[in-house]
């Protein structure tokens, strides 16, 4: 098997702070007021503040500590269990992403025979939130991507043997979006050729680790939906730590 190009030991958890720096800094301000103000209130003030303080000092370091473990510690990007997911070994593939692309050099290096294409959906209209433009701004490809549409890849029907969308797919907030999007990659998907879609879910798990932040994330039921109203079926899902999720989708039949 191909040597997949490796990751910095704390690559992931210097991103998630280079990219949502504002959140960590009113967080981490706001617990220092609540600490300079505790001498001049009451006792029930104080204990009513250290309650309210307490959530975001645990999501502060939380956050950081599963991040650490699922990007940095987890061999996440160790992307060569696809070959024992995949049908076939693809003659061409997309990968998708919305900015960040940490993942297609993985994959070329996996698939060095195959015809690879990297595509950006990334649409300041649609993609709103600070940290995605931070993202972009800080991060450079190693592979070069074509900016498309999301709701219009420019290609021909049945193209594709294997997709790609690793944490991109979740920027699309609405669901008739990333039905669009699932809609364009089944259109160029080949009969018998796979999807694979990778996110964090919103689950009890999520919010144990980020807290109001895993309202960023879409439920397992939500991913499973949009898949369906695309005409995509799940030909197997699973997970490769408990905060993150896999599903193996296929043209329905």
């Amino acid at each position: 098997m191909n040597t997949t190009p490796s990751r910095r030991p704390y690559q992931g958890v210097v991103q998630i702070l280079q990219f949502n720096w504002r959140s960590y800094v009113t967080g981490v301000g706001s617990v220092g007021l609540a600490l300079l103000a505790l001498p001049f209130l009451p006792s029930l003030g104080r204990t009513v503040l250290l309650l309210g303080t307490a959530p975001t000092l645990f999501w502060l370091a939380s956050s950081l500590l599963v991040s650490h473990y699922v990007y940095d510690r987890f061999p996440l990007y160790d992307l060569n269990w696809v070959c024992s997911v995949l049908s076939r070994t693809p003659r061409r593939w997309i990968n998708i992403h919305s900015g960040l692309d940490e993942t297609s050099a993985l994959v070329e290096a996996i698939f060095l025979d195959a015809a690879g294409q990297v595509v950006d959906i990334f649409d300041p209209l649609v993609m709103t939130e600070t940290s995605i433009r931070v993202a972009r701004r800080v991060t450079h490809h190693t592979i070069p991507s074509t900016s498309m549409r999301y709701d219009s890849l420019a290609f021909p029907a049945e193209w594709f043997d294997a997709a790609f969308s690793i944490f991109a797919a979740h920027e699309l907030r609405h669901h008739d979006q990333r039905v669009r999007l699932f809609g364009e990659i089944a259109r160029t998907l080949t009969p018998d050729g796979e999807f694979i879609l990778m996110e964090h879910s919103r689950d009890w798990r999520n919010f144990l680790a980020f807290g109001p932040g895993f309202l960023h994330f879409f439920s397992q039921s939500a991913w499973r939906k949009a898949a369906s109203d695309a005409g995509l079926t799940v030909l197997a899902e699973f997970s490769m730590t408990p905060f993150v999720d896999v599903y193996v989708l296929r043209r329905a039949i």
